[in-house]
């Protein structure tokens, strides 16, 4: 008998093992999501792959790489928009942004954090937000936007920046022509701003949290993880605020039970403030390592930029990346350049051939060296570069390219840089210090009423985000059907078109047509047959032809269809074809002349037949017989 799936707070021993398998060949660890979802899930895809238990699937996945991307992309729902919920987007930026701006500082940078950044949209929305808010110059001097993900294809959607017209309907016509340009069938966000955001891959639960940011977006993430977990992330976000920073979480996370670390502000647009952070405890298991990541990251972000040697970064697909400084004032690229095959750039090959040196790089997985490069300009006196290409190595692959140039026609004098590098890790030094001294334990047993209290609140909460995860794979699903009902409504018109051709070449006859199937019954009835009969389509369709009241003679009539469908899909010849008697609709007698064709299908199999009535005076028959006589 199959085994019955185990309940939430059960462990199921091969399902974890999945979750391990996950964690150790892909890098992200899903055990502290909801055991519910992730079962859901999981589910879908095993029975999309064709499998019942999760052993088999597991050994699926241990040999199809295909299979674990598509799990991947089933777990990490990545549902996002343009300024998604706009009433939270306008409360941000009209009552809480500029407040915000001012506490940093004129002159301060400001670092923004999109936690769980999907394809990216969110993170350029913040980038319009602030841009519309500081200005050009300001935005491009002053703010750094962080945006972070698990998921590396996801990433590389995003650091394009690429997106279709329909992505865009959360912006204006405005921010549209102002921030994303066309560039052919779809809009690239504008290369001048591009550099002022990051994109990297960051766990939520294992990474440290960037550090000192002024604003932290993560919505409709928190959901999907347990209340222990949840709390561990929250004490990763209260770390990264600065001092008076903002929070902004999805419309299920309300943070009740949160309330040391933040303190809502905005509470139905979820918007929330950190907590002061005297008095209450900081995060003693990695308070250390992360004050000491954050000023080496602000220490190597700023040597970059301001390193004396021109450098340029290639990413895996020798697309220019970073480019400091020195590189646009001495090399003649900028950071316009980012974004542009390196191969189309003058600097692959002058002052020396590049190309080669950096697919010898690669090949050979080292530094590629040449000394004393000389690089004449005209007007200028020559200048020697040592230059360095060297491959840039993940933990498996290849993630791009460094290439400097060091000039040795002099030397700069580091002795600056390097005091002024020591002077700020000593400052977060003492700043770790200053802040490892006011760590104290400031919780307090809750009365009795306040835990039953907050318990009906965590209920509360766990309920209001499964039916949020519901909704949103609900609304992946309400695409997938809207996507097929256009497609649907595109070959109903062309039906309909169809159809009133076809009913415009029967009208246009001027001979009565009536179509009869198989079983004599009348399919299609004509203007002219209307007229012959006195009857209407609408009275004569799906009735049997033999019924049929009025004035034509039905014999002949059966008796040329019998012919018809007899000879099956062999042409009926000419003489055929039979004249009768009848008596039209004004009550005046008629020649009708009648023929048959096979109804065939695309097969050549008989469907009915085509019978056509040709209806002609007495007097002209007359007419045509004296005529034959005097012949």
């Amino acid at each position: 008998m199959p085994r019955t799936a185990p309940a939430d707070d059960e462990l199921d021993p091969d399902f974890e093992a999945l979750l391990g398998f996950l964690r150790d060949d892909r890098g992200v660890d899903f055990t502290g999501y909801k055991r519910a979802s992730l079962r859901r899930l999981v589910a879908r895809r095993m029975s999309s792959a064709g499998v019942t238990s999760t052993a088999a699937y597991l050994d699926q996945l241990q040999v199809d790489p295909a299979e674990v991307r598509a799990l991947f992309d089933s777990l990490l729902i990545n549902v996002t928009s343009f300024f998604r919920d706009p009433t939270t987007w306008e409360s941000l930026r009209t009552t809480f942004l500029p407040p915000l701006l001012t506490a940093v500082g004129q002159d301060q940078p400001v670092r923004v954090w999109s936690a769980a950044c999907a394809t990216g949209e969110e993170a350029y929305t913040l980038a319009v937000l602030l841009h519309e808010a500081l200005g050009d110059e300001a935005f491009r001097r002053r703010v750094k936007v962080y945006a972070t993900d698990v998921d590396e294809p996801a990433l590389t959607a995003a650091r394009a920046g690429r997106f279709s017209r329909k992505s865009l309907e959360g912006l204006s016509d405005e921010q549209v022509e102002a921030y994303f340009p066309r560039d052919g069938d779809s809009h690239v966000f504008r290369q001048d701003l591009r550099q002022n955001l990051i994109f990297g891959r960051h766990d939520l639960l294992s990474d440290a949290p960037i550090s000192r940011v002024s604003l932290l977006v993560c919505r409709n993430v928190l959901m999907y993880f347990t209340a222990e977990t949840q709390t561990r992330i929250l004490e990763r976000f209260s770390f990264a605020l600065h001092e008076g920073g903002l929070l902004l979480l999805g419309k299920a996370e309300m943070l009740l039970t949160h309330s040391d670390l933040f303190t809502p502000v905005d509470l139905p647009h979820r918007i929330f403030r950190g907590a002061p952070r005297r008095g209450r405890p900081r995060l003693p298991s990695f308070a250390a390592n992360e004050a000491r990541a954050a000023a080496t990251r602000s220490v190597t972000e700023a040597a970059f930029l301001n390193s004396p040697d021109a450098q340029v970064v290639l990413d895996a697909d020798l697309h220019v990346a970073l480019v400091n400084e020195s590189a646009g004032r001495d090399l003649g690229i900028s950071r316009q350049d980012v974004g542009r095959l390196f191969a189309e750039t003058e600097l692959s090959f002058r002052p020396v051939e590049l190309r080669g040196l950096i697919s010898t790089a690669l090949e050979e997985d080292r530094a590629v060296e040449l000394q004393d490069v000389r690089w004449p300009r005209r007007g200028e006196r020559d200048r020697f570069w040592d230059v360095q290409v060297a491959p840039l190595r993940g933990e498996s692959s290849a993630l791009g390219v460094r290439i400097s140039f060091a000039e040795v026609t002099r030397y700069h004098d580091l002795t600056g840089a390097l005091t002024q590098a020591h002077a700020e890790l000593q400052e977060a030094y003492e700043e770790l210090q200053s802040s490892s001294e006011e760590l104290e334990t400031t919780n307090e047993e809750l009365q009795s009423a306040i835990e039953e209290l907050e318990t009906t609140n965590e209920e509360l909460q766990s309920t209001n985000e499964e039916l949020e995860t519901m909704n949103e794979e609900l609304q992946s699903t309400n695409e997938e059907l809207q996507t097929v009902n256009d497609e649907l409504r595109e070959r109903t018109g062309e039906v309909g078109e169809v159809n009133a051709f076809l009913e415009s070449v029967l009208s246009g006859l001027r001979t009565a047509v009536a179509v009869v199937d198989t079983d004599l019954k009348v399919m299609v009835w004509n203007a002219r047959a209307e007229r012959l009969w006195g009857l209407r389509a609408f009275e004569v369709e799906g009735e049997r032809l033999a019924l049929l009241p009025g004035s034509v003679p039905v014999e002949p009539l059966l008796a040329c269809v019998r012919s018809v469908l007899r000879n099956g899909g062999d042409p009926v010849p000419e003489q055929s074809a039979s004249t009768t008697v009848a008596t039209n609709r004004f009550g005046q007698q008629v020649l009708v002349t009648l023929a048959g064709s096979p109804l065939l299908d695309r097969a050549g199999a008989v469907r009915g037949a085509i019978l056509t009535m040709d209806e002609h005076s007495m007097e002209q028959q007359s007419g045509s017989g004296d005529d034959e006589q005097t012949a």
